[in-house]
C-alpha cells in the first residue's frame, strides 16, 4: 500500500525534475545564444562592414522561445508579478483557498491558449520568414511546448498539498462560474459595451486583488470577454500576445537584466560605491548621498531597478545601520531612489515604452537623464535637512586614497558612457547595446577586477530568463487586452473623454499624473504602460504635449505609485531587500514620496527639462 502511494509521488518528482532541467537548461542556453547573435551582428556590421541580415530575424524567433520558457520558470518559482497586499492580511486557510482558485485560473488560461494555439500554428505553417525562410509554425511550436510545460506546472501547483475534497470544491467553483457566464451571454449582448466593466474592471480587479499573477488576470479576463461576448476565435489572443512580445526592441529586456546581475558579481557596482563613499561618505548624511548617487549611476548601466537595489543595498546598508541610521529611513531612501531612476537610460521601462508607443528609444534615453537628476537633487536636498542633527562619522578620507579608488573605478565609470556612446554613434541599436555592456563587464570582471564566480553564471542566466519571462508575459497579455478594448470602441471613447477635459493640455497632464500614480500602485508600471500607453500617447500629441515629455512624466508617476504604500509592490520589495519590516518604513517614506511628487510637477510644468537636449 505504501509503495503504491509512493509511486505517483516519485513519478511527479521525476516529472518536476524534467520540467526544471528542460526549462532552465534551454532558457539559459538561449540567453547565451541571443548575446552571441546580437554581438556578432554588431561586429559584422560595424567592424567588418558585412551586415548579418538574418541576425535580427533569428534573434526574434529565439526570443519568443526564451520568454515562454522564462514564464514557466517564473511560475515554478512563484515569481510572476502579483498583488499580495490584501491577500497577505487574510488567514492562512483563506490564503490557501485563494491560491487554489488562482492555480485553477492559471491552468484554465494556459489550456485556453494551447487548444487554439494548435490551430494558429497550422495557419502559420504556410507563412515563411523573409530572410531565413523558416515556417512561422516553428516559432509557435516552441511557444506551445513551453505552454505545455506551463500547464503542467499550473496543475502541480493546484494539486500540491490539496485533499480530494478541496480539489473537487475548487473545480466545482470554477465550473459554476463558467456555467454562470455561459448562461449570462444574453445579458452581455443586452449590455453592449457595459460588459467591458464586467470583464475588464470587475473580473480583472477581482483576480488581481485575489493574488492571481497579473499576466494571467489580464489573460483570463480577455479570454472571457472574447469567448462570451463575440464570435472572434480564441486564437486571436495568442496571435496578439505574439505581436506584443515579438518586437525586437523588447529583446533589450533580458540583455539589460543579465547586465545588471553581472554588475554585482564582477565588482563594478562595488567599485562605484566605494569611490562615492570615500568622497562624501564621512559627511552628515554622507552615505545617504552615496546611495542616491550610486543608484543613479548604476541605473544608467543595468536598466533594472531591482538590479540597482540588489547591487547597492548589500554594500551600503550594513554600514549605514552600523552608523545608527533608522532601518525605516534606509527603506525610504532606497525606494525613492529606485523610483527616481525609472527614467535613467537605459531603463527597461524606457525601452518598453518606446516599443509599445512608437516613441524613439534614443529620444527617451536623451530625455530621461535631466528629469531623473531633478528628482535626485530634490532627494539630496531633503536628506540634507533630515540629517542636520547627525554627527559626521570619522575623519575625512585622504586625497591619495580617493585618487586610488578613482583609478580602480575607472573601468566602472567608463561603462555608462560606453553604452550611451554606442547608441548615439550608431554602433549598436538600443536592443544590441546591452551585449556590448555584457562583454565589457565580463572582460573587466575577469581581467581587471578578477572577480568572476563561474558557479554563479548558470543561476544568473536562469534568473535573466525568469525575470524576462515574467515581464514579457505581462506585455503579451496586456497587448491582447488592449486589442480587445480597441475592438470594443473603448479607445475612441477614452479619446473623446480625455480630449474634452477642461484646462486643455494642462488638465490632460494633471489627470494623466493621477492616473499613472494609481495604475503604478495597483498594476505595476509595465502592464499599466503597455495597456494604456498606446491609447493615451496619441491623445497627448493631439492636445499639444511632446510625447517624450509625456513619456517621462508618465514613467516617473508610475515609479512613485510603484514604491508608495499601501499598495505599491516596489515598497514591499525594498523592505525585503533591506530586511526591514514595512511598519518601520511606513511613516518615514512619505517625505521622500512628497519630494518626488514635487519634482514630478516641476518636470510636467517645464517641458524643456525633458526635451531641451533632443
Amino acid at each position: 500500500m505504501i509503495a503504491h502511494e509512493q509511486r505517483p509521488a516519485g513519478l511527479f518528482r521525476r516529472a518536476d525534475q524534467f520540467v526544471d532541467w528542460v526549462s532552465q537548461g534551454l532558457a539559459a542556453a538561449l540567453v547565451v545564444i541571443e548575446i552571441v547573435i546580437l554581438f556578432a551582428g554588431i561586429i559584422w556590421r560595424y567592424v567588418l562592414d558585412k551586415p548579418l541580415i538574418w541576425s535580427n530575424e533569428l534573434a526574434e524567433i529565439l526570443f519568443l522561445w526564451l520568454v515562454s520558457l522564462g514564464a514557466v520558470i517564473a511560475l515554478r518559482r512563484s515569481e510572476h508579478m502579483r498583488m499580495t497586499v490584501l491577500v497577505g492580511r487574510l488567514s492562512p486557510a483563506r490564503q490557501q483557498f485563494l491560491a487554489r482558485i488562482g492555480g485553477l485560473i492559471v491552468a484554465v488560461f494556459t489550456l485556453e491558449l494551447i487548444v487554439p494555439g494548435i490551430t494558429y500554428m497550422q495557419e502559420q505553417q504556410a507563412i515563411t520568414t523573409p530572410t531565413l525562410h523558416i515556417p512561422g509554425s516553428w516559432e509557435v511550436a516552441g511557444q506551445l511546448f513551453a505552454l505545455a510545460l506551463l500547464f503542467y506546472v499550473a496543475l502541480r501547483q493546484l494539486c500540491a498539498g490539496i485533499s480530494k475534497i478541496e480539489l473537487l470544491v475548487t473545480i466545482a467553483i470554477g465550473a459554476a462560474v463558467a456555467l454562470g457566464m455561459w448562461a449570462a451571454e444574453p445579458l452581455f449582448d443586452a449590455l453592449g459595451n457595459g460588459d467591458l466593466v464586467i470583464f475588464f474592471v470587475a473580473i480583472n480587479a477581482l483576480c488581481i486583488f485575489a493574488g492571481v499573477p497579473i499576466a494571467f488576470a489580464f489573460g483570463i479576463s480577455t479570454m472571457g470577454y472574447i469567448y462570451f461576448t463575440s464570435p472572434i476565435p480564441l486564437s486571436i489572443v495568442i496571435s496578439q500576445m505574439d505581436q506584443g512580445m515579438a518586437s525586437i526592441e523588447l529583446l533589450a529586456v533580458p540583455m539589460f537584466v543579465i547586465l545588471g546581475l553581472l554588475l554585482e558579481m564582477t565588482g563594478i557596482a562595488r567599485a562605484l560605491v566605494n569611490l562615492l563613499s570615500a568622497m562624501v561618505g564621512r559627511r552628515r548624511g554622507g552615505l545617504s548621498y552615496v546611495l542616491i548617487g550610486a543608484i543613479y549611476l548604476i541605473a544608467g548601466i543595468s536598466g533594472s531597478k531591482a538590479a540597482d537595489q540588489a547591487a547597492v543595498a548589500p554594500v551600503l546598508l550594513p554600514e549605514m545601520k552600523r552608523r545608527g541610521a533608522h532601518p525605516g529611513e534606509l527603506v525610504a531612501q532606497l525606494a525613492s531612489a529606485a523610483a527616481m531612476t525609472e527614467t535613467v537610460p537605459p531603463s527597461l521601462v524606457l525601452i518598453i515604452v518606446g516599443a509599445v508607443t512608437g516613441v524613439s528609444t534614443a529620444a527617451l534615453f536623451t530625455g530621461g537623464l535631466l528629469p531623473a537628476a531633478v528628482a535626485a537633487l530634490g532627494l539630496i536636498i531633503l536628506i540634507y535637512f533630515r540629517s542636520r542633527g547627525e554627527t559626521p562619522s570619522g575623519d575625512p578620507v585622504a586625497p591619495k586614497l580617493i585618487a586610488r579608488l578613482f583609478v580602480i573605478a575607472i573601468p566602472a565609470l567608463i561603462l555608462p558612457f560606453l553604452i550611451r556612446y554606442a547608441v548615439l554613434a550608431g554602433i549598436a541599436t538600443a536592443t544590441e547595446v546591452a551585449t556590448i555592456g555584457v562583454v565589457y563587464t565580463v572582460f573587466v570582471g575577469l581581467a581587471v577586477y578578477r572577480c568572476f564566480d563561474w558557479r554563479r553564471v548558470f543561476p544568473i542566466l536562469v534568473e535573466t530568463a525568469t525575470l524576462s519571462g515574467a515581464i514579457l508575459l505581462i506585455i503579451g497579455a496586456a497587448t491582447a487586452m488592449a486589442w480587445a478594448l480597441t475592438q470594443a470602441g473603448f479607445a475612441q471613447a477614452l479619446t473623446a473623454v480625455m480630449s474634452g477635459l477642461p484646462g486643455g493640455k494642462y488638465g490632460f497632464m494633471a489627470i494623466s499624473i493621477l492616473l499613472f500614480i494609481m495604475l503604478g500602485s495597483v498594476l505595476e508600471g509595465l502592464p499599466a504602460m503597455v495597456l494604456f500607453g498606446p491609447l493615451l500617447f496619441p491623445i497627448a500629441q493631439q492636445v499639444g504635449i511632446n510625447v517624450v515629455q509625456y513619456a517621462i512624466v508618465s514613467i516617473l508617476a508610475m515609479g512613485i505609485g510603484l514604491f508608495s504604500p499601501p499598495f505599491g509592490v516596489g515598497f514591499y520589495q525594498t523592505c525585503l531587500i533591506s530586511k526591514t519590516s514595512s511598519d518601520q518604513a511606513l511613516s518615514r517614506i512619505w517625505p521622500y514620496m512628497a519630494t518626488l511628487v514635487a519634482a514630478l510637477l516641476i518636470i510636467a510644468a517645464v517641458p524643456w527639462i525633458s526635451t531641451g537636449f533632443l
